[in-house]
C-alpha cells in the first residue's frame, strides 16, 4: 500500500500529505491551494478513489486518475473481474444563503402534485433533493445518477437565519459488475467519461447547472 502512494507521489509531488484514518482508510493529498485546487486519493477496504478538487479544466485530473487505475492491477491486486464498479463522477457546488429546498424546487419544477403541495398555506420546503439513476443499456449494467443535495435544516427555516453552504449538483456515471479479462479499468474510465461529457452537454448544464446558477444570481 505504501509502495502505491509512493508511486502516485513520483508523479505528483505537491501531493505530500498522508493520513492513516482507522476504518476510513488512508488518504494521500495536497495542501488546498488559495483558489481551492486540491488532488487526492483515497484507498478504503472496498474502494479507491481519485479525486481533484476545483480543475481549471476538468480533463487536468484525467492523468492522475489513469495512474491509479494503471497501478492498481498490478501494485494492489485489483482485477478488473473483481471490480463490482467503477464510477466517473462530477460534482457542482452553488453557495447560496437561503432556503436551499425552496430553491430547488423553484428552479427544476415539480409535477402537479407536489406543486399542490407547496401551495398548502404556510408551508415551506424543508427538504427537497431530487435524484434519478437511468439505465444507458439493455442490461442495466451502466447507469447515470443525477443527484442534488441541499444542506438547510429546520432550525434554518424556523429562525430565517441561513449560513452561506452550499447546493451541490452530482452527476455519476457507473458501469456495474465484472470487466472481460481484455479490458484495461483506465479505459473504461474513459469510455465513462466520454458518455458523461455528453449527457452534461446536451441535458444537465442547460437543464440544470444554469437555471440554478441564474436563480441564485438573482435572489
Amino acid at each position: 500500500m505504501l509502495n502505491f502512494f509512493e508511486r502516485v507521489q513520483k508523479s505528483f509531488p505537491s501531493m505530500q500529505n498522508f493520513y492513516n484514518r482507522g476504518e476510513n482508510g488512508f488518504m494521500l493529498e495536497e495542501d488546498k491551494k488559495e483558489t481551492g485546487r486540491q488532488r487526492w486519493m483515497s484507498l478504503e477496504t472496498q474502494r479507491i478513489c481519485s479525486g481533484y478538487l476545483n480543475p481549471n479544466d476538468p480533463d487536468d485530473g484525467l492523468e492522475q486518475h489513469q495512474l491509479m487505475l494503471e497501478l492498481v492491477p498490478y501494485m494492489l491486486s485489483v482485477s478488473p473481474l473483481d471490480c463490482e464498479a467503477l464510477d466517473y463522477v462530477v460534482g457542482f457546488d452553488f453557495s447560496y444563503q437561503g432556503n436551499h429546498d425552496a430553491l430547488v424546487a423553484e428552479v427544476l419544477g415539480t409535477n402537479q402534485a407536489i406543486d399542490s403541495l407547496l401551495q398548502i398555506p404556510g408551508s415551506r420546503a424543508l427538504n427537497y433533493e431530487p435524484a434519478i439513476t437511468l439505465s444507458l443499456d439493455d442490461t442495466c449494467r451502466c447507469q447515470a445518477r443525477l443527484h442534488i443535495e441541499t444542506r438547510t435544516n429546520a432550525y434554518q427555516v424556523r429562525r430565517e437565519e441561513y449560513s452561506d453552504e452550499q447546493i451541490s449538483v452530482f452527476f455519476t456515471l457507473r458501469q456495474y459488475g465484472s470487466l472481460s479479462a481484455d479490458t484495461k479499468l483506465d479505459e473504461t474510465m474513459l469510455n465513462l467519461k466520454t458518455k458523461s461529457d455528453q449527457l452534461m452537454n446536451d441535458y444537465v448544464i442547460d437543464q440544470v447547472l444554469r437555471p440554478l446558477a441564474q436563480a441564485i444570481s438573482t435572489k
